[in-house]
């Protein structure tokens, strides 16, 4: 492990299962089904699969829509190019209100981008817009105000915040307030705090810094996170924490997770395939989903056991108790595949079957 990084001292590698009938009954029961004629592609899901949002295009047009309980899916934003423009991420605020989503206005991630916030009840704006090199943004609501990070030149970005109603009847939105800057990637919530990773002082090594969601200052890390050093993709749910670590030597990379009360790291998985490439890493209490360039998984800390949970290719989202998974039923890629979104509360799940002589 890289110097400066406090050892994954105990090693608990969980072990392949399955995927369970019950659990691909209850992913074919929460298959969102799109309007007749529309293909849909996955962005982003709420707590308890309360909300998903979604990409919408017929070929003609495209659209962002967010997707709340059982109801018809509600327009956010009909792109003025439906060719080149593509949803990029999501958040929305916890009483569903207020939706904010960026766009990509090309087919390359170096492409410029925008940023909006929707109230449900009416009206829309532009937050920011960018066309330097940066993060690319993944907003976070959180107590009535947005937050991301964009590039501001030079290999820099800033994580800014505003809120998501301009204050006062009528009044004409301020400026988005600055909260940090460095060598920094897109900030994510975790619990309360809103967490990144970004190049050291030395500018040879990367760590994880945090700001409090209630003071919007610098806070600290919990447990051994602080001295992390050289992590990748890490992702959080507020009470337990995951990354990719690279062992040294150019040895395998592997899953580390870290939860509230132990009181060093715990790598649970190396090795091809299911992580081969691992990246996008995302948490749900007790599940934690990745993907690969060949498919998706799942792992539940309850059994160390993890699963293979899409056909091929396709990716996985585990969030506030909802588990979601996009892939394309023919296992094919591009524009004409037919693809399946699955959406499902994650809590009502049963726990994976531990394989026998998994240690």
């Amino acid at each position: 492990m890289p110097t400066g990084s406090p050892p994954a001292t105990v090693v608990r590698a969980a072990c392949e299962a399955p995927l369970p009938e019950s659990w691909r009954s209850a992913l074919a029961a929460g298959e969102f089904r799109a309007p007749t004629g529309q293909r849909a592609v996955l962005t982003e899901v709420g707590p308890r699969a309360r909300w998903t949002v979604v990409q919408l295009s017929d070929g003609r047009s495209r659209r962002a829509a967010v997707v709340e309980d059982a109801e018809p899916p509600r327009t956010l934003l009909t792109f003025t190019d439906p060719v080149e423009h593509q949803l990029l991420a999501a958040d929305v605020s916890a009483d569903g209100r207020w939706t904010a989503f960026a766009v990509l206005e090309g087919r390359t991630l170096d492409s410029p981008w925008s940023l909006y916030v929707q109230d449900a009840e009416g009206g829309m704006r532009r937050l920011a817009r960018s066309a330097l090199p940066g993060p690319l943004p993944q907003p976070v609501v959180r107590d009535g105000s947005v937050f991301w990070a964009q590039g501001t030149g030079k290999g820099r970005a800033t994580i800014f915040t505003s809120p998501v109603r301009p204050p006062g009847s009528g009044d004409r939105a301020p400026a988005p307030r600055a909260l940090h800057s460095g060598v920094i990637d897109a900030p994510f919530a975790a619990g309360a705090l809103l967490a990144w990773r970004e190049a050291g002082a030395d500018g040879r090594s990367t760590k994880l810094s945090a700001l409090s969601f209630a003071t919007l200052r610098p806070a600290g890390l919990p447990g051994p996170l602080a001295a992390l050093r050289d992590l990748r993709s890490p992702a959080s749910d507020g009470a337990t924490w995951a990354w990719i670590e690279d062992e040294a030597d150019g040895g395998e990379p592997r899953l580390v997770v870290w939860r509230q009360g132990q009181s060093s790291p715990v790598a649970r998985l190396s090795g091809a395939p299911a992580a081969e490439g691992l990246d996008q890493l995302r948490i749900s209490g007790e599940l934690i989903t990745w993907r690969t360039p060949e498919a998706a998984y799942a792992l539940d800390l309850r059994t160390s056991a993890y699963t293979r949970i899409t056909p091929q290719y396709g990716y996985a989202q585990a969030r506030a108790g909802t588990l979601a998974v996009a892939y394309n039923r023919d296992r094919t890629k591009g524009p004409g595949a037919r693809s399946v979104i699955q959406v499902v509360r994650a809590d009502r799940l049963p726990r994976l079957a531990k394989p026998r002589g998994c240690g």
